[in-house]
């Protein structure tokens, strides 16, 4: 799977998020490293801390799936008329499963872009 597909993945995923109170409409779409894809979006609350994150949502749903030991190979975040990389708390989570080599795609400037988890989240929290 290319970066290009697993970005279109993630745009795919973006169409399915409830988000009537940000209007982002935000999806995920992840490879790990057993060669399965995942995808997820943003679910929404009225009450804000029970929202879910596309980038939460997608991992999760890869670790239910795959077990414990799940690890990201490679993950795309994209924001329908938006252009930003993944939050902190959701920086933080992709940290859990992904080693700092690991590429984060999203978009800047219209055009692909990745960042690495170290560039991303250079002093992750670990126990």
């Amino acid at each position: 799977m290319t970066n290009a597909e697993l970005l279109e993945q993630a745009k795919a995923a973006a169409t399915k998020a409830y988000a009537p109170y940000s209007q982002f409409q935000v999806g995920c779409a992840l490879l790990t490293r057993a060669g399965n894809i995942y995808t997820g979006c943003n679910v929404e609350n009225a009450s804000y801390g029970l929202t879910i994150c596309a980038e939460r949502n997608t991992i999760f749903h890869a670790v239910a799936n795959e077990g414990p030991g799940m690890k990201i190979a490679s993950l795309a975040v994209i924001a329908l008329g938006q252009e930003f990389p993944p939050c902190g708390a959701c920086r933080q989570v992709i940290a859990e499963f992904a080693g700092p080599e690991v590429e984060v795609w999203f978009l800047r400037d219209g055009k692909p872009f990745s960042m690495t988890m170290a560039e991303l989240l250079p002093a992750s929290f670990r126990l």
